[in-house]
């Protein structure tokens, strides 16, 4: 099975709902009690805004307001509770999955949202599997049968005990089978759901603009009737709308710079919350010369994250010492138990037994556009380090992000930076992407043990297994090195005065639109 959200993921995931009861919650989402327009500005891209294409974070921040889903997270929640179903449970054998809608349901057209619906969605997103889509999050999903109007049955290859946690991400978009084509991606920006706002305008590169959907049964409650949001090149852009007023809210990713600047600015506020985004070096395990693990195994032993997050984010990101975020069930610091401090003796002698001469040419690639100003000193920081070690000589070249998708998926890269937002706060989640049979990142490892494994934690609602299964994935990966976990950083929003909600709305993994308010 293989799970991802590239960013993620980023990405824990989406807590959303507000107000959530077992029946699926207040289905009164009028305008009245909102505010009016607020402005949020960010340099994410969107890749697509079909919910079968896309598997980013910037595409996700605006599918998650426009599609409903049969599940969702409650607003700072780790438990999925219902959206568009009323109730959904899993049979005995944990391979049935079976959820009851809500009556009434709606496109924002008016077309009305059934379980035909929900099997169309679930049925052309594996059918089109396209590579920068989220397919892949659904490896245990076998097949999605509607029964009459308001009943969808998943029936799943094997126990999955993350499914409904799956459901509740991004991925699980329900789209409406008039509108959506039913084998390729639907061309152009006219896009129809039934989440909580609809998609009024979309310039790409530019602005996106949300009206409140009055047709939006469902638990969100909307503080404001619309927002707005503002795409940027670059954060030193971000950082000037914020100051002048052209946007009243900033989110992802200002540089730690700006961020430190704007906090001394008057009429702004710098608001941190929990954060699950980590940053990985990653190897193609069949390019040379990231094929051989002892080159690997000498980059991780030189690696040094303390310095990493004190030169690149002045000291506002956590280094992390494995593929599990720091704070989720199951984790350990493998890398940490097994490399030590870095050592370049260490290294140096890794190498040595090999046979391996140093120092070794290694190509280390990293994209400017997608992971903020900070990107270019964390790889130059990289480099510094491995240079200076006397065993490599890193050579750094940077690709804009739309083309970097495709190239790391084909192989191009011997290394490269990716950044990780979790789709769902589960080991899972932070492992599975990357490692399972048919991973979602092009890194070229194959572990038939490490895929054993995923199969046995997926298949147990028992921590005890679950854990144990989690501490020798990571072992394997620490030893074999095909992924370097770097940092776990922070949440940071930035707001000018008059707007409200922003506590709420940096939820660990996905920024909640909904409760931002201008109190105009």
């Amino acid at each position: 099975m293989s799970r991802t959200k590239r960013v993620v993921a980023a990405a824990a995931v989406a807590f959303l709902a507000v107000g959530v009861t077992a029946c699926g919650g207040n289905k009164d989402n009028s305008a009245s009690g909102s505010k009016g327009a607020v402005i949020v500005g960010t340099i994410d891209s969107v890749s697509s805004l079909d919910p079968a294409g896309a598997y980013d974070y910037g595409s996700w921040e605006v599918i998650d307001s426009v599609y409903q889903k049969v599940m969702r997270f409650p607003t700072g929640g780790t438990k999925p509770e219902p959206d568009a179903a009323k109730s959904c449970a899993f049979a005995a054998d944990q391979k049935t999955y079976t959820c009851t809608l809500q009556s009434g349901l709606q496109f924002s057209n008016g077309d009305k949202l059934t379980a035909a619906s929900v099997k169309f969605s679930f049925d052309r997103m594996l059918k089109i599997a396209d590579p920068n889509g989220p397919s892949s999050l659904f490896g245990t999903l076998e097949s999605t049968e509607a029964k009459g109007a308001d009943q969808v049955i998943f029936h799943l290859k094997s126990p999955d005990s993350t499914f409904p946690s799956v459901l509740a991400t991004d991925a699980g978009a329900i789209v409406n089978e008039k509108t959506f084509p039913a084998d390729k991606l639907l061309a152009g920006t006219k896009v129809i759901g039934s989440g909580p706002y609809t998609l009024d305008k979309y310039t790409a590169k530019q602005q996106a603009s949300f009206k409140v959907n009055a047709k939006y049964s469902g638990p969100v409650k909307a503080q404001n009737s619309q927002f707005v949001l503002q795409y940027f090149a670059e954060a030193s852009a971000l950082k000037a709308a914020v100051k002048d007023g052209t946007v009243n809210a900033a989110f992802r990713t200002l540089s730690p710079t700006d961020t430190a600047d704007l906090k001394k600015t008057q009429g702004v506020k710098v608001v941190e919350g929990t954060g699950t985004e980590k940053r990985y070096f990653v190897f193609h395990a069949k390019v040379k010369p990231s094929d051989q693990k002892a080159v690997r195994q000498a980059v991780a032993q030189i690696i040094d994250r303390e310095g990493i997050a004190k030169d690149a984010y002045n000291g506002t990101v956590a280094p992390l010492y494995s593929m599990v975020g720091n704070g989720i069930d199951g984790h350990t610091d493998a890398f940490k138990d097994k490399y030590g401090a870095p050592d370049k003796a260490k290294a140096a002698a890794i190498l040595q037994a090999a046979g391996i001469t140093a120092p070794v040419a290694l190509s280390y690639t990293w994209t400017p556009s997608h992971y903020g100003a900070a990107a270019a000193d964390e790889a130059t920081a990289i480099k510094r380090q491995l240079d200076a070690s006397g065993l490599f000589n890193v050579k750094l070249s940077s690709t804009e992000w739309q083309q970097y998708q495709k190239d790391e998926k084909a192989g191009s890269y011997a290394s490269y930076m990716i950044g990780w937002f979790p789709d769902l706060p589960d080991a899972d989640n932070d492992v599975s992407p990357f490692l399972s049979k048919s991973p979602f990142l092009g890194t070229g490892y194959d572990n038939p043990a490490i895929q054993a494994l995923l199969v046995k934690e997926q298949g147990s609602n028992d921590p005890k297994v679950r854990n144990e299964a989690f501490a020798e994935i990571q072992k394997i990966v620490a030893e074999d090195a095909p992924i370097i976990p770097v940092w776990q950083g922070k949440q940071t929003a930035v707001v000018r005065d008059g707007v409200t909600g922003v506590d709420k709305a940096l939820d660990p993994t996905m920024f909640r639109f909904y409760e931002l308010s201008t109190g105009k």
